[in-house]
């Protein structure tokens, strides 16, 4: 008889408080997982579904990268507090939760790195390119430094594709309280790197403000290790400017940047801008929401310090938890 046996891991979400853009020149970056996380949990079954629906793995590649050595039928059930489209890597999380699972599944090693090199084989299989900044984050969670000089025995992983390489260290980070705000406007990352890209090949001052956005991410970093929350504000909004600068940011940001900035430390986009989100370091938490959310934005409060990508317990019950193995699925 087929096992019901349900294994369930989750990973938690991400955001980049300062680098974006630089990073993509070799310069650093910091990217702090959040406290709301991606289940997915994973059974054998008579055939493939997810949510108790008929999965066409044409329509799914992350679950098809990830899937490509199962040669079995499984249930596929997933949950996210985790807004997609925001920026806030839900789809590295719910690559890191699912390969965890699969792996737990199977009965083969679990560690980090073959986690990170799963979650972000499955992001460049479904976006054809990208970084690994979020599989990294989601699977290794507190925070995370990318291209930091002297992090030494910190260093977890190093990471080449091409020509780009990335060098990915541990960051303990104190608790922190952020404020993220949607614009609700979704706008791609290449036309905005190339954008940059652009701005850097016909201005050198492009180039001078990306080295600037360098030093502030290394001030960032330091900040962090001190839980200097005054310094770490100060710097996420000189980082908006330079990131305006550079064009990437938009009326609508700016407009939820500045509503924010009379509550909060300091406040930024994150992400590649155009839209999407921003961010606000903050204490009072409840006034930056009505802030946001008085100016057209959607507002979410995380924490920092999430774990990483971890197995969970399984619900005992729930609307698919028990359903029968020989279930039809639902059309």
């Amino acid at each position: 008889m087929m096992s019901s046996e349900w294994y369930t891991a989750s990973a938690p979400g991400k955001f980049v408080i300062l680098g974006e853009h630089a990073v993509v020149y070799g310069k650093p970056a910091i990217v702090l997982a959040v406290d709301r996380r991606i289940t997915c949990s994973i059974r054998r079954s008579p055939r493939n579904t997810l949510n108790g629906e008929y999965i066409d793995f044409n329509r799914q590649p992350h679950f098809r990268y990830l899937t490509r050595d199962v040669h079995y039928a499984m249930d596929y059930v997933t949950s996210s507090e985790i807004p997609p489209g925001s920026g806030m890597g839900s789809s590295a999380a719910l690559s890191a939760a699912l390969a965890m699972a699969i792996r737990e599944e199977r009965g083969e090693p679990v560690d980090e790195r073959s986690l990170v090199d799963e979650a972000y084989g499955a992001e460049l299989f479904a976006q054809g390119n990208g970084s690994p900044m979020d599989a990294s984050a989601c699977v290794h969670g507190k925070g995370i430094g990318v291209n930091i000089p002297g992090a030494g025995d910190r260093e977890l992983w190093t990471i080449t594709k091409g020509d780009r390489t990335w060098r990915v260290s541990d960051l303990d980070v104190p608790d922190m309280t952020f404020v993220i705000g949607n614009t609700g406007i979704r706008a791609a990352t290449g036309p905005l790197v190339d954008k940059v890209r652009r701005y850097m090949q016909s201005n050198h001052f492009a180039c001078d403000v990306v080295e600037e956005i360098a030093a502030v991410t290394l001030m960032g970093y330091n900040a962090i290790r001190r839980n200097d929350v005054e310094e770490l504000g100060s710097l996420m909004t000189r980082d908006h400017k330079l990131l305006s600068i550079l064009g990437v940011s938009c009326r609508e940001l700016n407009k939820l940047v500045n509503a924010s900035l009379p509550y909060s430390y300091g406040a930024k986009l994150t992400g590649s801008g155009g839209g999407g989100c921003m961010v606000a370091l903050t204490d009072e938490p409840q006034k930056v929401v009505d802030a946001i959310e008085a100016r057209g934005g959607t507002a979410y409060v995380v924490k920092t310090g999430s774990d990483g990508v971890r197995m969970e317990p399984t619900p005992a019950s729930g609307p698919l938890m028990d359903i029968p193995m020989d279930y039809p699925p639902r059309q």
